[in-house]
């Protein structure tokens, strides 16, 4: 190193030299770990790739596959090669090639290769159908098709099932028997030209053998084959059946009975999930077959009411056995599971059902029929009946039902058949053609009855347990059902004046009852009724005198009159409300009526309007019926202004003004910290600016002179008291009828004036208050400031 250096700068190179070394034994130290993790990591083995198929799924193709192409050569063999040979070439190729593959899966099978013999097995079954089809076309050949194929199909099932049982190492043989068994009874049928109903029985007579073997035998396979032969054939059997009772019924009967049978015995002895199923189909099997037997002696407007016979004797019996069961009687022949009695419960109340569907349009008719009217009330015309024509046993058929349903100690049953009861009284005027006046009886009396069941529950709910006695749901059918029975005879009751009477007296009578004697929701909606009722016998009563319909509206103001009175009674018994709601909307009925004549709409307002005053003086009505009956008696006063043809909008507004001002200057004596546009801005505004309006379009003097004066008095106010309300609105409304005064004189002067004067005085303007901008600004937040502390 040199020293000949100063040692200041010897010091500045040694010093960089030790940096440089440093950083690079850093790098050098950094190397040597990476040199050190790759020394110590283990070696990873050669990847090996992952087959794509298991080894038994390929063996399974490759036998499949071979198996298939051996088939396919036999076929060919037997179609194709067959007539180049001898019959002692043929017989003996395929015995040996037959033997060779029935008997090659026993060798397999002792050396345990299971899959190859059921591959070499199932060629050997195929070769026995291709030797059937040989000796039919070389020894047989003049037997027919159908009936050689039904024998050797016998023949083969037989042939495969003692195959199958020999060597019970093969899955395949049992269930192509059981596949194969189920064609030899419907071709010999067939052969023996039977029709439809002969092949059903076959197939029937198919798939019970099917059953028993289903039931019976261990293996899955055949098991699985043999319920699923057993489902096509008896479902074929049953569908066959039930669209022959559609035209046959004494031939589908015997068939429908037996297809019952066998469904019975599965739906017991059965898998635990078929036996719902089959206890469905076998009672609907029960039901066509005798529904049909009655549906072929009795009329045919009968044929429907005796299926629905057969279904509510169904499910009776299967209640009657599940409560014998429950019961634990020791000498109950039969106890099918519970599962077997729902399913012939449910097949009973699904035909029931669609019977029921059958019987509705009596009741829509009934239903529909008073209110489809088209003539005048009290013409004494009556409407033309909406059905004719339809069987008179539709009733039957609801009544049925009904009594099925009360039967049954359960709320859901109970409250239907309390809709069923209803719809029968209402369909017997259309079913049985009952005239005008049995029919407004019977609507009555069937919103009596309803009116009745809704105020004593406990008479319909009796025989069911206590906790669904209790729902209430049963009385609210009743009353639905009494209330749609109500208006339906109101609107009959309109064809004829005593009628209409007699119906609204009557209903008057029942929705009181019903409002004193019910409770909850029942006597709020009784007691509105009642109300209306009331209203619609004043209203007949002023029809009847030949009154208008705008005196009628002020007679209707009887029912709101007696409505506030006897809510004054009631006070806060929550059926006051009620009352008087209802009070208020008939009370806004009448004064739509008055509306076509302004005198008495008028007068009518203005009787509301005491009515709502009355109502005012009650503490708990006061906050909404004192605003109400201001607003009333303000209509009514405009209206009778309208009538003697008043123009001027301050005799209109006044009337406003004046109340408002009185009840803001009370406000502000309870609360004064109350805002001044809430107390005095809407009285204000309402006379000011409709008068502001006026003084513009007015040529005279006299109103914006009173105008003025009155904002000035306005606005003086509000800056002694300090009201902002009042300030503001009178100092606007004074400057706009000052303009209005000023424009006339201001148009004058503009006209008179150089067309180059307004432009220099609005820039002279513009200059003066640039110059004072910021003195303008305080100004503006001082003056904002004080309107902001006043009220």
């Amino acid at each position: 190193m040199d020293s000949s250096l100063p040692p200041a700068e010897e010091l500045v190179l040694v010093d960089r030299e030790l940096a440089r070394l440093d950083a690079h034994r850093a790098q050098l130290l950094a190397r040597r770990d990476w040199l050190l993790r790759v020394l110590h990591q283990p070696v990873a083995p050669p990847a090996v790739p992952r087959p794509e198929a298991a080894p038994r799924s390929a063996q399974n193709v490759l036998l499949t596959l071979g198996g298939v192409l051996l088939t396919v050569a036999a076929v060919a063999f037997t179609l194709v090669s067959w007539g180049s040979m001898g019959i002692g070439g043929r017989a003996a190729v395929l015995g040996a090639v037959t033997s060779a593959a029935l008997l090659g899966p026993v060798a397999l099978l002792r050396k345990g290769l299971r899959s190859t013999a059921e591959s070499v097995a199932a060629l050997g079954l195929v070769l026995t159908v291709l030797d059937a089809y040989a000796l039919h076309r070389v020894a047989l050949p003049d037997t027919g098709a159908l009936s050689y194929t039904a024998s050797a199909a016998a023949v083969l099932a037989a042939v495969w099932t003692a195959y199958g049982r020999a060597l019970t190492g093969l899955r395949i043989p049992l269930p192509a028997a059981v596949a194969v068994a189920q064609l030899p009874l419907p071709l010999a049928v067939l052969a023996a030209g039977g029709g439809a109903p002969a092949i059903a029985w076959a197939a029937l007579a198919t798939a019970v053998p099917d059953l028993v073997v289903a039931l019976r035998t261990k293996p899955a396979a055949p098991r699985v084959a043999a319920f699923v032969a057993a489902g096509l054939l008896g479902g074929w059997a049953l569908l066959s059946g039930l669209v022959l009772s559609a035209g046959t019924p004494l031939r589908a009967a015997p068939l429908l009975l037996a297809c019952a049978a066998p469904l019975l015995y599965v739906a017991v002895r059965g898998l635990s999930a078929a036996a719902l199923p089959s206890a469905i189909l076998a009672g609907l099997s029960l039901i066509a077959a005798v529904g049909g037997l009655l549906r072929s002696v009795l009329p045919e407007v009968w044929a429907v009411p005796g299926y629905a016979v057969c279904a509510v004797a169904l499910a009776a019996l299967a209640l009657r056995v599940r409560a014998a069961a429950a019961e634990g009687a020791q000498d109950a022949p039969w106890r099918p599971a519970s599962a077997v009695r729902h399913g012939l419960a449910w097949a009973g109340g699904g035909v029931l059902g669609l019977a029921l569907l059958w019987a509705l349009p009596p009741v829509a008719a009934g239903l529909l029929g008073p209110p489809a009217r088209e003539a005048a009330p009290w013409s004494g015309e009556h409407a033309e009946p909406m059905l004719t024509g339809y069987p008179a046993t539709a009733p039957l058929v609801v009544l049925l039902a009904a009594g099925a349903l009360a039967a049954l100690p359960r709320g859901w049953a109970r409250r239907g058949a309390l809709a069923l009861v209803w719809a029968l009284l209402t369909a017997l005027p259309v079913s049985l053609g009952l005239s005008y006046g049995p029919t407004l009886a019977l609507l009555l009396l069937t919103a009596a009855a309803g009116l009745a069941g809704a105020v004593r529950p406990g008479l319909l709910t009796r025989g069911l347990p206590e906790a669904e006695a209790s729902s209430e749901g049963v009385a609210w059918i009743a009353y639905t059902g009494g209330l749609v029975s109500a208006v339906d005879a109101v609107a009959l009751g309109l064809d004829a004046r005593a009628a209409t009477f007699v119906v609204l007296g009557v209903l008057l009578a029942l929705f009181v009852g019903v409002a004193v004697l019910a409770g909850g929701a029942r006597r709020l909606v009784g007691a509105c009724a009642a109300v209306l009722a009331a209203a619609g016998l004043v209203g007949a009563a002023a029809a009847a005198a030949h009154a208008g319909p705008a005196v009628s509206g002020l007679v209707l103001l009887v029912v709101p009159a007696g409505t506030v009175a006897l809510g004054a009674r009631l006070r806060r018994h929550p059926v006051a409300v009620a009352v008087e709601g209802a009070g208020a909307a008939v009370a806004l009925c009448a004064l739509g009526l008055t509306g076509g004549r302004p005198a008495l709409l008028a007068l009518a307002l203005a009787l509301g309007g005491v009515l709502a005053a009355a109502t005012a003086v009650r503490p708990e009505r006061r906050p909404v019926s004192s605003w109400v009956a201001a607003a009333l008696f303000l209509l009514a006063a405009w209206v009778r202004l309208a009538v003697w043809e008043v123009t001027t909008p301050e005799a209109y507004t006044l009337p406003v003004t004046v109340p408002a001002l009185v009840v803001g200057v009370l406000r502000r004596r309870r609360d004064p910290q109350a805002s001044s546009w809430t107390a005095y801005g809407p009285g204000l505004a309402a006379t000011l600016l409709p008068s502001l309006l006026a003084a513009w379009t007015d040529p005279g003097w006299l109103r914006p002179l009173l105008l003025g004066l009155g904002a000035l008095v306005v606005t003086l106010l509000g800056a002694r008291y300090r009201l902002q309300a009042l300030l503001l609105l009178g100092g606007a409304v004074l400057a706009l009828d000052g303009l209005h005064e000023l424009a006339p004189y201001v148009v004058q002067v503009v006209g008179a004036l150089p067309r180059w004067l307004p432009p220099a005085l609005a820039g002279a303007l513009l200059l003066a208050v640039g110059a004072t901008y910021e003195q303008r600004l305080r100004d503006a937040r001082r003056l904002r400031e004080r309107l902001g502390r006043m009220r």
